[in-house]
């Protein structure tokens, strides 16, 4: 039997319409990761640039406020309301119109010139980004089952990483050539990605398409959380791993605008090439799902991610404490979340669009929890009381674990 690594970098065929046959090359693979990572970074590019686009359209500190909230709120309504359509229709359409209409929303960004038009826009920008997620489950649908964690674990690589550097990027670029151009060049990159995926994806494959209405369609969301336990559990870990990340993640420039450090926006933003290194979880922990070892990585992930909170809590001393802090976040978070992945697309592939963005609600959930929590605690009590409930979300991963996993053996893909 073939290794896991040469299921996907030799070759993974998939019968597609009309008889033609599609290869699932480790080149088409890194195409949905870069593609990934490209969409749920509109996500992110807005938060360095908030005072910038506010003096810009002379908006409130409130306004200002909702630029982030009405991206992250059309993200929430997008996972819910057309991540699903995975599941009934054409995906390589699905993503390749999306992504078109996302190209849309960012030319009005943009172009924005009122606060109205831009937190349209944002909205939709947010809205438009779960076609993350549709990529996530049409990878995992032409994957083989032997290879699909090693498959899901690469895509969500580009995920990562488009996330991390998300920040990084746009201040860069917004100081070169003002806020308005990481929008415009976002648009660039994104028509372009549609139009080699519209080319480069099979037109049919993986599972088939489930024959419901739309309203059918969420209801059936709904009721595969009710009847499925290892879906409950997984999008309770995915609250709490995406909890702890958000909280380190939305607050840690607070810290280091301060003294002793005094860093300024474009130091923070790098910080997120440390974060990168989280991408190298997602395929390792992919290959151990692969190998029949989900609980365990599960596991030891969470009692990683509760450890992290050690050397996080020496920030103001350490520089160093907060690298190794950084890197032991990622990693376990970034494990925790492909093995959730690999096994709840695996209960049901015809299902896996409405399993993944259901789940993903669930990751939503957790990560406005911990920004809200972190800067919210940072303001009253500082930066041990945000570590301290970093480190609350992450034990209270490790319980849930240790107190189910009798119940949940270890598995690799599910039949």
């Amino acid at each position: 039997m073939p290794g896991n690594d040469e299921t996907v970098t030799r070759r993974t065929e998939v019968r597609g319409g009309g008889g033609a046959t599609f290869v699932l090359s480790r080149g088409v693979v890194l195409l949905f990761a870069v593609a990934s990572g490209a969409a749920v970074a509109n996500v992110y590019f807005s938060q360095p640039l908030l005072v910038t686009m506010g003096r810009d359209l002379a908006m409130s500190p409130a306004l200002v406020g909702g630029v982030v909230t009405l991206t992250h709120v059309g993200y929430g309504l997008g996972l819910f309301f057309l991540v699903p359509l995975g599941d009934v229709a054409d995906r390589r359409r699905l993503v390749v119109a999306q992504l078109l209409l996302l190209v849309v929303a960012l030319a009005v960004v943009a172009a924005a010139r009122t606060a109205a038009i831009l937190l349209a826009g944002m909205a939709a920008t947010g809205l438009l980004a779960v076609v993350t997620q549709t990529l996530v489950a049409f990878a995992a649908s032409l994957a083989p089952p032997a290879g699909r964690g090693r498959v899901v674990g690469l895509v969500t690589s580009g995920v990562v990483t488009g996330i991390l550097l998300a920040r990084t990027a746009s201040g860069l670029i917004a100081d070169l050539a003002g806020w308005r151009s990481v929008y415009l060049a976002s648009a660039a990159l994104t028509a372009l990605l549609a139009l080699v995926l519209y080319r480069v994806l099979p037109r049919h494959g993986g599972a088939p398409r489930t024959p419901l209405r739309y309203g059918q369609l969420l209801r059936s969301t709904v009721t595969l959380f009710a009847r499925e336990r290892l879906l409950r559990l997984r999008a309770l870990f995915g609250l709490l791993v995406f909890a702890a990340f958000s909280t380190l993640w939305s607050s840690v420039a607070l810290p280091l605008s301060e003294a002793p450090y005094s860093w300024s926006h474009s130091a923070i933003g790098a910080l997120g090439l440390i974060g990168v290194a989280g991408a190298l979880a997602a395929n390792a922990a992919g290959r151990l799902n692969d190998r029949g070892l989900s609980r365990r990585t599960t596991g030891i992930a969470f009692a990683l991610l509760a450890a992290s909170w050690l050397p996080l809590a020496l920030t103001r001393g350490s520089l160093w404490a907060l690298v190794v802090g950084v890197i032991l976040l990622d990693l376990a978070v970034q494990a925790v979340h492909v093995t959730n992945q690999t096994l709840i697309y695996a209960l049901h592939p015809d299902a896996g669009s409405r399993l993944i963005g259901g789940y993903m609600v669930f990751y939503s959930i957790g990560s406005a929890t911990g920004a809200v929590a972190a800067t919210s605690l940072y303001a009253a009590a500082g930066w041990g009381a945000v570590c301290a409930l970093g480190a609350t979300f992450s034990c209270l991963g490790l319980a849930l674990w240790a107190f189910t996993r009798d119940s949940t053996p270890d598995q690799g893909t599910v039949v």
